[in-house]
């Protein structure tokens, strides 16, 4: 067996890289895998969507070459055509919303829908043996929701965890081999797995930091999907609970940051499919971290988790529980390294005061929303500005700043004096511009009375809101910023100059400083003053 998963492997590398390498050099996808680029992003340049695509291709190739030169092995997998259309049709949906955003809501009635129909067709959760269980636990008709609830979080749990160059990749890789092991044992999809690590080998060596490609969306459905749905045939529907569990160990970092996103987006009031740059690895590069040792660091601390994997799974799920706990232990302990865990402790100061911001944030999304529709009505920037500047009076900002490509408007607050922290968002794709905010000056943060703080009204101060606060003002500043930048973006589908005079620009007679500039304006955040210490 050992030649056919060399040949697997070398095959799904040698496909991924010679498929990318044609693609970059002739140019294909570079404009057309192009989205216009979201609020939570930070691409530089243009970076093509297309390693999904490569994937999905390598994994089509290796599983045709299975089906010619090994028919009886592909024949004795059960649902095999079941997984593979499944698995592609999810690529599919990701791969359309690189193209162009789908929105929340429309993704995840797909990927259910996806998941039901997979399920319909005999691969099932049906049967849970849990390791502290004397009898094996009869889901019933629970079995369908567990297996599609299973089934989409996965592919979403790898979508998430797609925020650095190299992460999701890695991770998968890892999960892949995982696969690859425990298919060994039934021969279900071994060669299939290690084909597809293979062609994740190879789609690394473009995706590492710097990357020249990107997962995209269409990836990450993709893979995650395929590991759930391999998870439930190698434990033989749910049969053997170490099989079924051990990828949730390789993945024990996307799922702590995906519960403590919900909880801390549901505490504030946020909604919970919004992206936004709060992540455990945008938290690391914070505070100064580069990209390839949040990676590196990151890659380590998976292979533990993978070793806690294989233990799950040679022990059939009875080591499971003292897994579980050593992986808290492991989790506690890297973030007590980089100061995570100090406010975690400390559980009613941090829900009193996400509860605090969350009636502000409540407020500040009906504005932003209001704005976003008044864009609608308007024919350009000069005409949306009044209603920039009355969403930012009424959620008590000192001062708002808007820069475009011809002239910067300026509006201060008339009473008072100046602000006391101020943030700057440089919104994606440069033309849409840059915005700058200041907060409100307050005597009481910073001191020991801070606490006067939390109920509004003593310090006698205007707004209701406290946007003094770090936290708050950096929230609500950075949801004005993006209501903006939609705005944008609806202006620029519409072919509307993104100009205060409304005039077509006319070409310069040298565009080496505007490109210059153009490649340096990513999304980015500059938030001075009291926001460096949120």
């Amino acid at each position: 067996m050992a030649l056919p998963i060399f040949i697997a492997g070398s095959s799904g590398l040698i496909l991924t890289l010679l498929l990318i390498l044609l693609c970059m050099r002739s140019g294909c996808g570079i404009d057309w895998l192009q989205r216009p680029a979201d609020w939570h992003h930070a691409h530089r340049g243009k970076v093509p969507r297309l390693g999904g695509l490569v994937l999905a291709a390598a994994f089509a190739a290796v599983e045709f070459g299975i089906a010619t030169f090994y028919p009886e092995l592909r024949a004795s997998t059960p649902a095999r055509n079941v997984i593979v259309f499944g698995s592609l049709a999810m690529f599919a949906l990701g791969f359309w919303d690189d193209i162009r955003s789908l929105g929340a809501s429309t993704k995840l009635l797909c990927q259910i829908l996806i998941a039901a129909t997979v399920c319909s067709c005999g691969v099932r959760i049906e049967i849970l043996s849990l390791p502290l269980t004397t009898a094996p636990l009869q889901l019933g008709a629970w079995g369908p929701i567990v297996t599609v609830i299973w089934l989409v979080g996965l592919a979403n749990l790898i979508n998430l965890s797609d925020g650095l160059d190299g992460l999701a990749g890695g991770i998968c890789f890892m999960l892949v081999v995982l696969m690859a092991v425990v298919g060994h044992q039934g021969g279900h999809f071994e060669l299939l797995a290690w084909g597809m690590a293979g062609a994740l080998a190879g789609f690394l060596w473009f995706n590492f930091p710097p990357a020249r490609v990107y997962l995209g969306d269409g990836g990450a459905y993709f893979l995650g999907f395929q590991v759930g749905l391999y998870s439930i045939v190698n434990s033989h529907n749910g049969a053997d609970f170490g099989a079924l569990a051990a990828p949730l160990f390789v993945l024990a970092l996307p799922v702590t940051d995906a519960l403590l996103t919900i909880l801390r987006r549901g505490l504030r009031g946020l909604p919970l499919f919004r992206p936004d740059r709060k992540h455990l690895h945008h938290r690391l590069l914070a505070v100064g971290v580069s990209p390839r040792k949040v990676l590196l660091l990151v890659y380590t601390l998976n292979l533990a988790f993978l070793l806690m994997a294989l233990a799950a799974f040679w022990s059939h799920g009875k080591r499971v529980p003292g897994l579980l706990v050593l992986a808290a232990l492991l989790l506690f302990a890297c973030a007590g390294t980089f100061g995570f865990s100090r406010r975690w402790f400390a559980i009613h100061r941090v829900v009193r005061s996400s509860l605090r911001m969350r009636r502000e944030i409540r407020y500040a999304l009906s504005l932003t929303h209001w704005l976003e529709l008044e864009s609608r009505r308007h024919p350009g920037p000069a005409e949306l500005w009044p209603g920039f500047v009355f969403a930012a009076n009424k959620l008590g900002f000192a001062s708002l700043k808007l820069t475009l490509e011809d002239e910067h408007r300026f509006w201060q607050r008339p009473t008072g004096p100046s602000g006391s922290a101020r943030c700057r968002y440089d919104c994606p794709n440069g033309s849409y511009g840059s915005i700058e905010f200041t907060s409100p000056p307050c005597s009481l943060i910073g001191s020991r009375r801070a606490r006067s703080c939390e109920r509004d009204g003593e310090c006698g101060g205007q707004f209701r809101g406290c946007l003094a606060e770090p936290r708050l003002f950096e929230t609500i500043s950075e949801l004005l910023a993006e209501a903006w930048s939609r705005s944008a973006a609806g202006w620029s589908e519409r072919r509307v100059p993104l100009r205060f005079d409304d005039r077509e620009p006319q070409p310069p007679a040298s565009k080496v400083a505007g490109s210059a500039q153009t490649a340096a304006m990513a999304k980015g955040v500059e938030c001075l003053g009291q926001i460096g210490e949120a």
